[in-house]
């Protein structure tokens, strides 16, 4: 009640915090955390639904993985709907308190890309026509950090950013959650490219193994002349692919020169091309 009084047009940090703390030293906090937040969240008063929306993204910056799972469940997210949607509360919920539980579930898509339940919310909430485009989130938004982070996490090999972040998302000030805010994006940009460069890497090997697989069925019905004239035309294509398939594998081993696993698997999957290719120069060009 106190960290949600309307009475009070500034955040009382200090309470915030106490509240967030005992979350995480109940069992049972983060469920019944959510409760109370879902009743102050459609509350009929504006300034205790926006100071009840702070709280919960403060929780979400500080109360981790049971926090994280509680809040990804329907359960939850249909009280969240409920503030936007006409059938509900959002015939009388004010537009500033919908337009930032808009940015709640908006965000939360992008830090929380695994929950499939919040991608789903927030797409049926689109598809409604009740959020019409996604919104831009502002420059002092708290944003969580993404939980769970990937292995090698940049804010896990880098000490001093994971210090700094840590220091300002306990600060009270406005300009460090500002700043916290800015860091957390940049992280998540870098740590955006290297998971693109590991699904290029996967998808690239993938297909490497499948078309290596089909070529040797292939070449092996063509050595016993039982190859159809269309399997000849499949044959020909798979060996045009997998030679553009190469520079390929180059460039992603000059990515992963720094990971030895990755690169191990990236040399292998090209030595079987080179072995497929040879074959087929050998088998069927020569011919």
């Amino acid at each position: 009640d106190e960290a949600t009084d309307p009475s009070v047009s500034e955040e009382n940090w200090e309470c915030i915090q106490r509240f967030c703390d005992q979350v995480n030293a109940d069992t049972e906090g983060p469920l019944f955390a959510l409760r109370l937040l879902a009743h102050k969240i459609q509350s009929p008063q504006e300034g205790e639904a926006l100071h009840a929306l702070t709280v919960l993204e403060t929780c979400v910056n500080n109360c981790g993985d049971r926090f994280h799972s509680e809040m990804a469940k329907f359960r939850f997210l249909n009280e969240l709907i409920k503030v936007l949607s006409p059938k509900y509360y959002g015939i009388w919920s004010s537009e500033k308190v919908k337009s930032r539980v808009t940015e709640v579930i908006f965000s939360w898509t992008v830090w929380f890309p695994q929950e499939v339940k919040i991608q789903d919310a927030y797409q049926m909430l689109k598809k409604q026509g009740i959020v019409k485009e996604d919104p831009k989130l502002p420059e002092d938004k708290i944003l969580p950090p993404p939980s769970p982070r990937p292995q090698n996490s940049i804010f896990d090999t880098d000490e001093e950013k994971s210090k700094l972040l840590a220091r300002l998302l306990k600060s009270s000030h406005p300009e460090d959650l500002q700043a916290a805010n800015r860091l957390i994006q940049s992280v998540i940009k870098e740590e955006q490219e290297k998971s693109a460069q590991v699904s290029r890497r996967v998808n690239t090997i993938s297909e490497v193994s499948e078309n290596v697989k089909r070529m040797d069925e292939l070449l092996e019905n063509y050595r016993r002349h039982e190859l159809s004239p269309a399997d000849q035309e499949t044959l020909q294509v798979l060996f045009q692919r997998c030679e553009k398939l190469r520079p390929l594998l180059f460039r992603l081993a000059s990515e992963a020169v720094a990971d030895e696993e990755a690169l191990a698997e990236i040399l292998q999957a090209n030595d079987e091309l080179s072995r497929a290719l040879g074959q087929y120069r050998q088998v069927v060009a020569s011919q």
